[in-house]
């Protein structure tokens, strides 16, 4: 039996050896939320059925995990957090020696975190449910504040694409939720694009920073936006649970961007897969239900495009479940986390990283 089928199929969860030596391969760094294991990173060989090849023990006191970004310039990776006592917290975790290289608090509060593509610099909203109308910008070396971009409160999941630029969305119930904001990373100039239907949710770029699509409040389905023009248009699930949405939260493209993925409802056990053929006029291809028969709160891929993660909902035991992208059948189980990159190793050294978002990757016309 293959190694894939055997993590489907067996009642725990695969268990390995910790890496040692010069490593080479492609491997899942995933921020466990299971209440049990919460802020420490399983670690996941990609290639080999996504066994479990070690868990790192990272900080104490991990209550709510935020986010993850990481460098393959610096070969650091960061996560945001929240403690307990409800602080926003980030820490620094050299993944080339798995040490902590520093772990902070970063006023007013932290959310869904974005990376620079050197590197140096980190974009930190300031949380959903916070008041402050900007966001931090942070020395990646020290967790240091060295900028403020202003322009609405509520601020909550950042962007930082292939093409880029900046991307940034709110809970802002003052009207500026309804928009998505770009920010230019050179002179932080602020632009918006909407209004969309409602307040917006989760939402993924393509390679080119041409298309965004988007989860929208009290939408039974998703926006897509075209960036330089500003139109929206509308993709609507005509066939849904009864009942208000609320909120659909995860959604990513495929890396080939021939599909969307989207997470539906809280109680919803479904993914919702549309063919993105035209982009502007998406078609719902498949409904894939969940081994968990409970919704999912996240989705991403990893970098070739081979696998859909989707996560549990939000601090769920629940296990995160693997897909294969392109035939959409499920291959297995890991630890419940939403917050998942992948990073490659070449002789030991950081080659590339993904990103915890569902990101397009094709980056010609």
């Amino acid at each position: 039996m293959s190694t894939l089928a055997w993590i489907a199929f067996s009642p725990r969860l695969a268990a390995g050896e910790p890496l040692t030596g010069p490593r080479t391969g492609r491997f899942l760094y995933a921020v466990n939320q299971a209440a049990a294991t919460r802020g420490s990173i399983s670690v996941y060989d990609i290639a080999a059925g996504h066994r479990l090849v070690k868990t790192i023990e990272t900080v104490r006191d991990v209550n709510n995990v935020k986010g993850v970004a990481a460098s393959a310039v610096t070969g650091r990776l960061y996560v945001a957090y929240r403690p307990r006592s409800g602080a926003g917290m980030i820490y620094c975790l050299d993944v080339h020696d798995d040490a902590v290289l520093w772990n902070r608090a970063i006023e007013p509060g932290v959310d869904r975190l974005a990376i620079h593509p050197g590197g140096q610099l980190l974009y930190v909203p300031t949380w959903e449910d916070g008041s402050a109308d900007f966001i931090n910008v942070l020395d990646a070396s020290t967790g240091d504040v060295v900028r403020k971009v202003h322009f609405s409160n509520r601020s909550h999941d950042t962007l930082f694409p292939v093409s880029g630029p900046l991307f940034q969305e709110t809970k802002a119930q003052d009207g500026s939720g309804k928009y998505l904001y770009s920010i230019d990373p050179q002179s932080y100039a602020v632009s918006r694009v909407g209004p969309y239907a409602g307040i917006l949710g989760p939402y993924a770029v393509d390679g080119m920073s041409r298309y965004v699509v988007n989860n929208v409040t009290g939408l039974w389905g998703m926006q897509v936006a075209e960036l330089a023009s500003g139109r929206i248009v509308t993709a609507s699930l005509a066939q849904h649970p009864p009942g208000e949405p609320g909120l659909l939260h995860g959604i990513g493209w495929t890396p080939d961007e021939r599909e969307v993925w989207q997470s539906s409802s809280a109680g919803d056990p479904h993914v919702y897969v549309w063919s993105m053929r035209d982009r502007m006029a998406p078609v719902l291809a498949q409904r894939v239900g969940m081994k968990s028969h409970r919704g999912s709160h996240w989705v991403t891929f990893d970098i070739e495009g081979n696998y859909a993660y989707v996560a549990p909902n939000k601090s769920s035991d629940d296990a995160t479940e693997i897909f294969e992208a392109h035939t959409h059948e499920s291959r297995g189980l890991i630890g419940s986390s939403e917050d998942m990159i992948e990073i490659d190793f070449v002789d030991g050294k950081v080659s590339r990283v993904g990103d915890q978002y569902g990101i397009g990757r094709v980056v010609h016309p």
